[in-house]
């Protein structure tokens, strides 16, 4: 939390559940909103509640995604993020949201902040991929 007084904004996290809706569309106009909270990289990760995709890119939501990418994200929940970064270069690896499949399970993962211990949970947990 900044203590100058001053308002300080990062990355633009959004996330819907609406079965029977386009969540990949709901999420776009979302991420577009929050575009003042990052131009660096904008990404979008939606389940059927069995699958997850994940499409990301860099530069600006409307840059990123058009009606046939959207088009090929179905499901009825979805995450997204636009990125402005606080650490970390300007890369592809760096945009969010991240998918990852361990241990049997799959997740996609969008975060306003810094993970600075994810090796520390990673070998606490046991969760190296496999």
């Amino acid at each position: 939390m900044a203590t100058d007084g001053e308002i300080h904004e990062a990355c633009g996290v959004f996330g819907v559940l609406a079965p029977g809706a386009p969540v990949s569309h709901l999420t776009y106009l979302g991420l577009f909103a929050l575009q003042h909270r990052g131009q660096e990289s904008a990404g979008i990760a939606v389940s059927d509640g069995a699958k997850i995709w994940v499409d990301k890119g860099m530069g600006l939501v409307s840059t990123v995604f058009d009606d046939h990418r959207l088009a090929a994200l179905r499901g009825h929940l979805a995450i997204g993020h636009t990125r402005y970064s606080t650490t970390g270069g300007s890369t592809w690896d760096n945009a969010q949201p991240v998918y990852r499949f361990v241990a049997g399970f799959q997740f996609a993962l969008a975060h306003n902040g810094n993970l600075v211990n994810t090796r520390q949970l990673i070998d606490e947990h046991g969760l190296h991929d496999r």
